[in-house]
């Protein structure tokens, strides 16, 4: 079976400033490049400055073989993330939006977009008012959270206009249960939330279903749930049952978390 699906959104750098190194990233960015490497054809749609971070990040993308013909380079600064590296733990610091700001999907992007079986954003991707035109032509559409659970405007957007909703929490409670259910409520076929050393959880308005984690020795958690996200949704594509989605999450989030960088 042939799977193909666009990541669109944020693509920026993760400089690790105590440390003095930085590499390109974004969840966009991020969840495209570990699809690729589960054999799944991709293509990243985004903008980047037409700075040096900007050559960067289109130039690594190529050389993992993603398709960048729809992305934007746009004049200005590309996005950056600084990051802090403590403990094997990355903690954010600043972001800096840089194009971003100026990124809009143009009429020829939705279409391409929607030559996919699915497509994935998030939170920092700028597209969520555009989603319902990608979902509306029969597209699938998955959509990262992160942690902004309440009261956020883009979250009170995009849950109404995904098919597959991740969220980013700490453990199986019943605040998690209880939102879950209600986010499920809104229209997204299955709302998971990750939790980290925990696993996962989902439901799917029916049953909520738990997934552990792989064991491995911690290196760097940058893009761990990013990494699950695309194990994730190329689990729906193959058509695997929702456990075998979060499963495939699982086992691609625990390769990521064992070398430096995101990717």
């Amino acid at each position: 079976m042939h799977l193909r699906i666009a990541t669109v959104g944020d693509g920026d750098m993760d400089v690790y400033n105590n440390i003095g190194t930085s590499y390109p990233g974004g969840n966009a960015v991020n969840v495209g490049v570990h699809l690729f490497r589960l054999g799944v054809e991709t293509a990243f749609v985004g903008a980047v400055g037409d700075d040096e971070y900007g050559v960067r990040v289109i130039e690594a993308l190529k050389k993992e073989g993603l398709d960048t013909s729809h992305v934007q380079i746009l004049h200005g600064e590309t996005a950056v993330s600084n990051v802090e590296f403590i403990d094997n733990e990355r903690v954010f610091g600043e972001y800096t939006d840089g194009v971003m700001l100026d990124f809009k999907l143009r009429e020829e992007d939705i279409d391409f977009l929607c030559s996919f079986q699915l497509v994935h954003s998030a939170m920092w991707g700028m597209v969520h008012n555009d989603l319902h035109r990608i979902r509306e032509r029969g597209t699938l559409v998955s959509f990262d959270f992160a942690d902004k659970l309440e009261n956020n405007p883009v979250t009170e957007i995009a849950i109404e206009n995904c098919d597959y909703a991740i969220f980013s929490y700490t453990e199986d409670d019943e605040y998690i249960r209880a939102f879950l259910k209600r986010m499920q409520a809104r229209g997204p076929k299955v709302v998971v939330a990750t939790l980290g050393g925990n696993g996962s959880i989902a439901y799917d308005g029916k049953d909520y279903t738990l997934c552990g984690i792989v064991p491995v020795k911690v290196v760097d958690t940058m893009g761990a749930g990013d990494s699950y996200i695309s194990g994730f949704i190329t689990g729906v594509v193959k058509g695997l049952p929702l456990l075998g989605c979060m499963e495939l999450g699982a086992a691609t989030a625990a390769e990521t978390i064992q070398y430096m960088g995101a990717w």
